[in-house]
């Protein structure tokens, strides 16, 4: 009981020495009188970081009305000879979602033998060199090779998530060294992320003249904020605060093992933690999954249902009076009802792990609530969704409730997904810590991938 309430702290007000589910006595030990965390420069960099590693998938989704721009032959319609366009959404999820899997298990095989700045920083330059293909492919005049460029934007997408699951693992792995403020941080960071794409979307819908002009200074903003991410990571090391915390967990990993012959309980964990931190070794797999099995189930559910949802379905509901001249229902229903309040909902989720931790790491009510958010599918699927070729019949007929459905998605989203992703490195030995941040984000993407692949079946049963 102590470790789990420990948990229901402000993570802000938590010092090391109070935190015995994150850190072992020994470990513990070397933590005091840490130096202090100057303007919240650790955190703002884990903020930021959490960022960049959604900003690859947050840009592809949200910049809908380009796609189906460019997939319409560079008109305003959209296509009516194929389905790219209608089914965008649910190629791009797939896409995005299933070669992660393997870069995952290749980042967990990897976390001894290539540090993890080297995946961190490789990582960031192959999604900064992605997007400034992408963002040239913005002037390419594709009208004449239709689905070329849609392989091609395809490949972008399989190459930049790769590298985005990669830095995700490696760096929920790394924050996991540190104090649980900075998780939260980092996967706060990764809901304003969301934010930031939607916001940027509307924004350049309503400046820009046309809809390539808005996409080139849509992507154009990306390519500038991951090199960003880049510089800020490579200061990162160099704060006395991250400093510290690196060096201290070194000198425990060292101390382990006489302290585990002191400490039959632990004596297993730490002889597992200390060989998985030799040069070269694969770190033990089966001590991460027996702690952290309901709380990866957690994480894959929750990700599961709501990759189903958004945005192949929520990006596809259409205003209930999209015929009339309103730029509101013909322009700006979709990003703002279905990006810009999902992704606000799922900040505000996210966000209030910092102050309240319920339900914690052992408690069965977190896979039962997670259980619950099957009921978000019919909720969306009877919405004015369109186009409709077997279930024509539309319940929720005001626009008023998919606002309140993605709203609702987001905010769960945000919580429950966020809750088991800070326990995970937190409930396992502080050497294992990394690891297991890595096994975490494979739960994560594993509930990517199955969404994402159900979602396409979804989508052409309506």
């Amino acid at each position: 009981m102590e470790s789990q309430d420990s948990l229901h702290r402000d993570p802000s007000s938590q010092t090391e020495e109070e935190d015995p589910l994150i850190y072992t006595p020994l470990i513990r030990s070397r933590f005091h009188q840490a130096p202090p965390d100057r303007f919240n420069a650790v955190y703002m960099i884990f903020f930021f970081l959490g960022i960049g590693s959604l900003l690859p998938w947050n840009f592809f989704c949200t910049a809908k009305h380009y796609w189906l721009y460019k997939l319409s032959n560079g008109t305003d319609q959209s296509p009516q000879q194929n389905d790219l366009g209608n089914y965008f959404e649910s190629y791009l999820s797939f896409a995005s979602t299933v070669p992660s899997l393997l870069c995952l298990v290749v980042n967990y095989l990897l976390v001894n033998k290539i540090s993890a700045k080297v995946r961190v920083l490789s990582s960031l330059f192959v999604m900064l060199i992605i997007f400034c293909v992408t963002t040239i492919l913005v002037k390419v005049d594709t009208s004449s090779w239709t689905y070329g460029f849609f392989g091609l934007t395809m490949a972008c997408v399989v190459i930049v998530s790769g590298a985005s699951n990669m830095l995700l693992g490696s760096i929920f792995g790394e924050v996991g060294r540190f104090p649980m403020r900075n998780s939260q941080a980092l996967i706060s960071g990764q809901a304003m992320g969301g934010m930031f794409s939607a916001v940027a979307s509307v924004v350049d819908l309503a400046t820009a003249s046309s809809i390539s002009d808005s996409a080139l200074a849509y992507f154009i903003t990306a390519d500038i904020f991951l090199v960003i991410c880049i510089v800020l990571y490579l200061i990162l090391p160099c704060l006395p605060y991250s400093s510290h915390y690196q060096k201290s967990l070194n000198e425990g990993i060292q101390s382990a093992g006489s302290f585990c012959n002191d400490t039959g309980s632990l004596n297993d964990s730490f002889e597992n933690a200390s060989s998985s931190n030799d040069a070269g070794t694969v770190p033990p797999l089966k001590p991460i999954l027996r702690k952290t099995a309901w709380l990866g189930f957690s994480v894959f559910y929750t990700f599961f249902i709501s990759i189903i949802i958004f945005p192949s379905i929520s990006s596809s509901i259409k205003s209930v009076s999209k015929n009339t001249v309103s730029v509101w229902t013909t322009k700006y229903f979709v990003p703002l009802t279905c990006f810009l309040l999902y992704n606000f909902a799922d900040w505000t989720g996210r966000q209030t792990t910092a102050w309240i931790q319920i339900p914690g790491p052992k408690s069965k009510a977190l896979p039962v609530l997670v259980l619950l958010r099957t009921l978000f599918l019919p909720l969306f699927i009877f919405c004015n969704y369109q186009p409709r070729e077997h279930l024509q019949m539309v319940f929720f007929h005001w626009d008023v409730y998919p606002a309140i459905f993605i709203s609702a998605l987001g905010l769960t989203n945000g919580y429950l997904g966020t809750l088991p992703m800070i326990y995970g490195p937190k409930v396992v030995p502080k050497e294992l810590s990394e690891p297991t941040g890595v096994v975490m984000s494979f739960f994560l993407t594993l509930g990517l991938a199955a969404g994402s692949a159900f979602s396409v079946l979804i989508v052409h049963l309506i």
